[in-house]
């Protein structure tokens, strides 16, 4: 049964519930207030025919002694009885007229012998033949004792009809106050009935889709202070909801991205290697010089499927670094790492004149040497690849107070606003057209991005000038200081850009 209860009460709305919980407060109000009140008439009720009885009492008694009789001093309805008293008993006397006394005189002859034993008034109720009454004794003189009883009828009816005024008036006030309140409750609750359609609009949303979007907002007003604050707090989540898909969709659309750009780059080199392995099985009698080429086109094209794999390995470990570093710190120089690049860049460049410009002479930091070198060879031949030959290109160190810097700029045509947000992206390529013999794989600055990321440092694309300018940000080893001077290796004064 109580389980059966707490279902239907579940079973009903919100503002239901709290009028009809309101109803049963204010029905038990009501029922104190109306107990109380009932309570109170009663008694003063009694306390006015207590008076009453009293007033007359003292006018029978002067009639008593005076003429020995009530004749013109009694009240239709009442009972009279004198009693005296003889050996401590009271006994009654002959009643004037039958009707003075009711047939059982039990009550009457009580009261006047309590009133005997007291010696003084004495009140009680009392059930005669008739209804109730309320008895009153008192001691006329000494020895007789006057006992009057007066119905309570006329009190019971007063009572009775004030319960039903306020059973009456009370049900309406209940009944104006559930309907009335109801009403009110449902206007109040309207805005969190609005959240509600619209947390089933969401619901009803396909969130699969790519670009998803939360195009409902809980933007009906009122409510009061605590519903305005839910509703912000729904929006601000609904926000953040909208921010996550779109987050999610474009991870996904990158992701479907590199998928596809991965599948492109490995296949061609796979079907060239296929190809090549065709003509050894078809072709096996070919001149020795003819295989020597194919052999050397299949160690190539092995040889680029190697580095597109190791750069996606790499880029993947760095992804988890959380779980694996790929990196192996230790205390190494900046410049002479500089130094090194530029080396290197001079002897498999020609055509591109390089300067370095003056800077500290060394900059130890706590670093991964073999990545860092990694990502300055990236970015010169970045620079070499993308620009026309004799473009001159310009690699500068810079030392700040918590910060090492590493710029390499070229005078070539530049990056096109529109895809300069986009340089950093996997397998991305400025020029669509380029050669994969040229252009490489498109990994390459995502890659040193990563690395540089993954030394708690950044890699950031200069902003449009006359040149093209990377900047490579490290954090300096604790303790730490550049040594001012020039550079190991300087080859004019001129600056990077």
């Amino acid at each position: 049964m109580i389980a059966r209860r707490r279902r239907f009460s579940r079973g009903l709305r919100l503002g239901t519930r709290l009028a009809l919980g309101l109803g049963a407060l204010s029905l038990v109000v009501f029922a104190v207030v109306g107990t109380a009140l009932t309570t109170y008439m009663r008694d003063y009720l009694s306390a006015q025919l207590d008076d009453q009885l009293g007033i007359a009492q003292a006018a029978q008694s002067k009639s008593i002694v005076d003429s020995g009789s009530l004749t013109g001093k009694k009240y239709w309805g009442w009972y009279y009885a004198v009693y005296d008293v003889r050996g401590g008993e009271p006994v009654l006397r002959k009643p004037e007229e039958p009707g003075d006394v009711p047939r059982d005189v039990g009550d009457l002859t009580a009261l006047a012998r309590a009133q005997t034993t007291a010696g003084a008034e004495v009140l009680s109720t009392a059930h005669l033949a008739d209804g109730e009454y309320r008895l009153r004794a008192c001691a006329v003189e000494p020895g007789v004792v006057l006992v009057s009883g007066a119905p309570m009828d006329d009190l019971e009816d007063t009572v009775g009809q004030l319960i039903t005024i306020q059973v009456v008036t009370f049900g309406l006030a209940l009944l104006a106050l559930v309907v009335f309140g109801r009403a009110l409750l449902r206007r109040g609750l309207k805005p969190l009935s609005d959240m509600a359609h619209t947390a089933h609009g969401i619901a009803s949303h396909d969130l699969s889709e790519s670009a998803s979007r939360l195009p409902l907002r809980a933007d009906a007003p009122g409510g009061g202070p605590e519903v305005e604050e839910l509703r912000t707090a729904f929006n601000t989540m609904l926000e953040h909801i909208d921010d996550s898909l779109a987050v999610r969709a474009e991870a996904e659309q990158r992701l479907r991205r590199f998928v596809a750009d991965a599948s492109h780059e490995l296949r061609t080199p796979l079907m060239s290697v296929r190809g090549y392995a065709d003509l050894f099985q078809y072709a096996a009698a070919n001149a020795p010089e003819e295989r020597d080429r194919h052999l050397a086109r299949l160690r190539a094209e092995a040889a680029r499927m190697g580095f597109l794999l190791d750069d996606l390995l790499l880029l993947a470990r760095l992804d988890a670094a959380e779980a694996q570093t790929p990196l192996r710190m230790e205390k190494a120089d900046l410049v002479e790492l500089v130094e090194q690049a530029a080396d290197a860049f001079r002897a498999s460049h020609p055509g591109h004149p390089l300067t370095v410009a003056p800077g500290p002479s060394a900059v130890p930091l706590q670093m991964d040497p073999h990545r860092i070198r990694q990502v300055l060879d990236n970015l010169l031949t970045n620079a070499a690849v993308h620009t026309p030959a004799g473009t001159p290109v310009g690699i500068e160190v810079t030392v700040s107070p918590d910060t090492a810097r590493v710029h390499v700029a070229d005078r070539g045509p530049g990056i096109p606003p529109e895809e300069r947000d986009s340089v950093f992206d996997r397998f991305y390529r400025v020029d669509k057209a380029r050669s994969r013999d040229r252009g490489g794989s498109g990994l390459g600055l995502s890659v040193a991005r990563s690395l540089v990321r993954a030394h708690g440092g950044s890699l950031e694309l200069g902003p449009p000038a006359t040149s093209t300018v990377f900047t490579v940000a490290l954090p300096l080893w604790p303790g730490a200081e550049a040594t001012a001077g020039a550079a190991g290796r300087v080859n004019s004064g001129e600056g990077p850009g």
